[in-house]
């Protein structure tokens, strides 16, 4: 079959949502999709019964219900359709308070700046639609702490500078007790106590009701509090208060961006396979990965406003599928991994080796047809930059297909809010699909809490050393002799790497005589 028959072939076109997905350049035979149907039938059944309100994550006994942040009417219950509704509203009444300064400064001034306070879920999905959707004219700027690195937190309250009193606080955390962000929310307090600034005055929280940071903002009069629902996770809660009301506050059209995802989860329930963007795209993974993500899923936006998307998709495909266990308790480690970052920039980085080296991956460029609000300057007789943009692209799809290497396509006709609702969307689904294809739970994550578990063991170990040193004041000490001293020989090289970290800072006066080799230097406080 020829390029030309096979793209026509395999064509999925979906004008509602102005969007094409082209699977023709993965070489899958033509028995593929019909051989593959009765599990992608089963897909589509266990996905209509987690709309439904099914349990879908055992483990926490709970519903996944993203999917009606953008479709009320579809939930189970009148009380869950009430609440997003009301919350939605209320999204849409504080934004526009604050644009209108009926919400004010403590000083009496308007709010300016946001200060987005999250990590994971509660900060990659803002940080993906306030960039690919900012412009100069938004209504106002918008930062993130979406770490606990206090370098990068005190390079963003630099940036802010004297516009701190006018900077709206987000502190976004389900349960509350998120450290990162509940560090993040203590320094955001203190630099704006040292601003003589009531942080109160400041501040807004989404988060779970009767949560630890819920208690906090409404006995400490917090300016707004916002919910977050057990039934939405973090890797999927963009189109809720998390994702909706910084972006409301930036002045995005979040209706746009919830009618595009409403329009992409309506496409999306289709159960004929073909017509199914999501399904198509969950079987291209199935294929391309070999069904155990045997291949890197790389994902090239031809979009400078998409350079965020490929890390927002780590999160969402990354935590959705990797996983140990299937559905029925066997060992598989079941994965796909994901990155990239921007054509062409790709074109003078890593696609030399995507064409020439190790072929353990699959490409998804990713189209946008409108270059521009208006028209475009020649840069050549009859050439524009955006043609050159879509030359490369174009070729860079040739190229690899030349050597071999297997791609898929997006194309998408412009870069607007109601597109980016579209791309969530799409790219949820396709996950919920995946994950029913390789027989996995997408809805849990015990992976995450494990590292959580680790680090509160290591911090654990800190205080005791600090103890211990704190006793033995004036004298010294190499990480095996504290080892031993506090019962944990075992754990020598965490405590030297503690120690490391510990003198390498000022806030704990721990001293570090340097040795050689360097793991006998010595440590007193």
């Amino acid at each position: 079959m020829s390029d030309w028959k096979r793209y026509c072939n395999y064509l999925c076109n979906c004008p509602e949502i102005g969007l094409l997905i082209d699977i023709s350049r993965l070489n899958f035979d033509t028995g593929f999709l019909g051989g593959i149907e009765p599990e992608m039938q089963r897909a589509f059944a266990e996905m209509s019964a987690l709309e439904s309100g099914a349990v879908a994550n055992p483990d926490e006994g709970r519903m996944v219900g993203h999917y009606w942040l953008r479709a009320p009417e579809l939930s189970p219950s009148v009380g869950i359709s009430s609440e997003i509704e009301f919350a939605i509203r209320g999204v849409k009444e504080f934004a526009a308070d604050i644009h209108d300064g009926v919400i004010q400064t403590a000083g009496g001034k308007r709010f300016k700046r946001i200060l987005v306070i999250g990590i994971g879920g509660s900060a990659l999905g803002p940080q993906f639609v306030s960039d690919a959707l900012g412009t100069s004219r938004d209504r106002m700027q918008t930062c993130f702490f979406d770490n606990t690195d206090p370098d990068g937190m005190d390079r963003v309250i630099s940036g802010i500078g004297d516009t701190l009193s006018e900077t709206l606080a987000i502190v976004i955390s389900k349960s509350g007790a998120t450290k990162e962000t509940r560090n993040g929310m203590l320094e955001a307090m203190e630099a704006y106590r040292r601003r003589g600034l009531d942080f109160a005055r400041h501040a807004v929280a989404v988060t779970g009701s009767g949560s630890e940071l819920d208690s906090a903002a409404l006995s400490e009069g917090w300016l707004a509090r916002f919910p977050m629902w057990d039934w939405v996770g973090g890797r999927t809660s963009v189109t809720s208060a998390v994702g909706l009301l910084p972006a409301a506050l930036q002045g995005i059209d979040i209706d746009a961006l919830l009618q595009g995802a409403r329009l992409c989860d309506r496409i999306t329930r289709t159960p004929e396979t073909r017509r199914n963007p999501a399904a198509l795209l969950a079987l291209a993974w199935l294929y391309a990965a070999k069904g155990c993500g045997a291949r890197d899923m790389v994902i090239l936006p031809y979009k400078d406003r998409l350079l965020l998307f490929s890390r927002y998709l780590q999160q969402l495909i990354m935590e959705s599928i990797g996983k140990e266990k299937d559905l029925s308790g066997r060992t598989v480690n079941q994965g796909l991994s994901v990155y990239g970052n921007k054509g062409s920039t790709d074109q003078h980085a890593y696609v030399q080796q995507l064409r020439e080296g190790v072929n353990n991956f699959f490409v998804t460029f990713v189209e946008v047809l409108k270059d521009r609000e208006n028209g475009s300057l020649f840069v050549e007789p009859g050439v524009t930059s955006g043609d050159y943009l879509a030359g490369f692209l174009q070729g860079t799809r040739e190229a690899l297909s030349e050597a071999g290497r297997e791609s898929l396509t997006i194309t998408v006709d412009q870069l607007d809010a109601r597109t980016v609702g579209s791309l969530i969307a799409l790219y949820e689904r396709a996950v919920g699909f995946y994950a029913s294809l390789v027989r996995i739970n997408a809805y849990h994550q015990p992976g995450v809490e494990a590292g959580k578990k680790a680090a509160g063991e290591v911090l654990a170990l800190q205080k005791g050393v600090l103890s211990f040193l704190s006793a033995s004041s004036g004298q010294s000490f190499s990480a095996e002799e504290i080892g031993s001293s506090i019962g944990h020989p075992d754990k020598t090289e965490q405590l030297f790497r503690i120690l490391l970290h510990l003198a390498a800072n000022p806030d704990h006066t721990v001293s570090m005589k340097r040795a050689e080799p360097l793991w006998g230097s010595r440590f007193s406080r």
